[in-house]
């Protein structure tokens, strides 16, 4: 069995302890720092977990919101457990079985 991980993303609680409310009080400090992102790409990075994110993005985010990588991502391992095969990969999904009635019109 491997455990699936899951990631917590507290960036937009950071912000708040700032006080930074929108995503746009973003933009400028990580411009600051070379990093140009546009207000779209900082509110998709704000508002869920990235799934890449660059180290350069990481290190300006910790120093815009005095912090350390371990306060923006939080590593949590989900209850679930996903069942493998013997040589490792994953077994595929069985589809769902069920009765079939054969109905004769007016019957």
């Amino acid at each position: 069995m491997i455990k699936k991980m899951g990631i917590v993303w507290n960036l937009r609680k950071l912000m708040a302890t700032r006080d930074m409310f929108q995503t746009t009080d973003l933009v400028a400090p990580l411009a600051e720092r070379g990093v140009h992102l546009s207000r779209e790409q900082v509110f998709r990075l704000v508002t869920q977990p990235p799934q890449r994110l660059s180290m350069d993005t990481l290190a300006a985010l910790c120093d815009i919101l005095e912090c350390t990588p371990n306060d923006l991502i939080h590593i949590d391992a989900v209850n679930t457990q996903v069942p493998k095969t013997a040589d490792g990969s994953q077994p595929p999904s069985l589809p769902q079985h069920r009765r079939t009635q054969i109905r004769r019109p007016g019957s």
